[in-house]
């Protein structure tokens, strides 16, 4: 696949490109489906992807561990890129805890990484109630010390109770999160102060299993009061411009496990994105993934960040990657898989005629997806 003189990947509408899709990486005018067309097959890329983008937006949870261990390869493949002049910042809507903490433990696991390179949802908030109330105003704080250090950042004054007349809420996830806290919070919200969540994803990944997470809790908030949340987490837009001013990014590239936050919030920002499948999200979901949670490349963890990305090609109407051929018959309803090579290639192939087609239905995924071992 042809390349721009830059070594960029083929922006969209490019001859080589199997479809158009969004803008390419640092492209004016990238963004949201509204404004561009529906990407209808993972993008190809000549080069390593820590070549061809100057920072990796990471996630965290899912991404680069789970829990308190390591994603397996993940440290290496973080050091190998950053080895070939990809910078990182570590991009998460978990606003419990700050960035010097994060670091510590990113450190801990083989990543290194300082507090400068861990950009928060809390962050994220800080700066959209910064924007919008004057310097030392009092915000309510339902949530853990991560967030309260932010908005010290920002010249705002935390505090915990509705009797000191709090201009604003902003709520996000804490293990230790009480009932008076959400009481306090909803008293504030229900007599005018303005409520901002840090993220609003309903779960949280922990090595147990997906477990309540913020979104969950901001609900109680909410429907007691009967008044929606600011967001500025993922798939919201603040977070992902906090991270790019934060790191000067010109051609970002986001990482993530989970169409629904990850992804759409690089859709929602014009920006690529690398789908890894360590997380939360599965290959069926990425098959039946609407154009809104579409990922520019996939890859089955960061060592994708290490590798060029295959074409998908077609050849007779069928989608073509690596060694395999997609099929999916509009008569019978079959979506087939053919050939051999690694499975992520198939994949590329399967999704393409998934989303070429506009869409198929979950009972089609699971047989093609069994050739290639990758289960649901």
């Amino acid at each position: 696949m042809a390349s721009d003189a830059g070594g960029r990947p083929p922006a969209a509408g490019h001859p080589a490109a199997l479809a158009p899709t969004t803008p390419g990486p640092g492209a004016p005018g990238a963004g949201t489906p509204a404004s561009g067309p529906v990407r209808l097959a993972p993008r190809g890329c000549p080069r390593p992807l820590s070549e061809a983008y100057d920072v990796a937006l990471l996630d965290l949870d899912g991404v680069v561990y789970v829990g308190s261990a390591a994603v397996p390869g993940a440290p290496e493949a973080l050091r190998a890129a950053a080895g070939r002049g990809m910078r990182h910042a570590f991009v998460t809507n978990n606003a419990a805890r700050t960035p010097a903490a994060i670091a510590a433990q990113l450190t801990g696991l083989g990543v290194p990484a300082a507090a400068a390179d861990v950009v928060t949802s809390g962050q994220a908030a800080a700066r959209l109630l910064a924007q919008r109330l004057p310097p030392g105003v009092r915000v309510l704080v339902v949530g853990g010390n991560g967030l309260r250090i932010a908005l010290r950042e920002r010249g705002l004054r935390p505090v915990s109770a509705f009797a000191e007349r709090p201009a604003a809420v902003v709520q996000g996830f804490s293990p230790d999160l009480s009932y008076a806290l959400l009481a306090e919070g909803a008293l504030a919200v229900a007599n005018g102060a303005l409520f901002v969540a840090a993220n609003a994803d309903l779960t949280l990944p922990t090595a147990r299993g997906a477990e309540m997470g913020n979104g969950s809790l901001v609900r109680a908030i909410a429907a007691a009061t009967g008044q929606p949340p600011i967001v500025a987490g993922k798939p919201e837009p603040p977070l992902h411009a906090e991270a790019v001013d934060r790191t000067g990014a010109r051609r970002p590239l986001v990482v993530g496990d989970r169409l629904d936050t990850d992804i759409e919030g690089a859709v929602r920002a014009g920006a690529d994105s690398l789908l890894v499948l360590t997380g939360v999200s599965r290959p069926a979901d990425v098959l039946l993934a609407p154009p809104s949670q579409r990922p520019a490349y996939l890859a089955a963890d960061l060592s994708g960040l290490l590798e060029p990305h295959p074409q998908v090609d077609v050849a007779d109407g069928a989608p073509r990657c690596g060694g395999w051929t997609a099929r999916l018959d509009a008569d019978s309803q079959r979506l087939t898989l053919a050939g051999s090579g690694a499975p992520i290639d198939g994949l590329r192939a399967l999704c393409a005629a998934a989303w070429t087609a506009g869409g198929i239905s979950a009972g089609l995924a699971g047989p093609a997806l069994a050739e290639l071992g990758l289960g649901r």
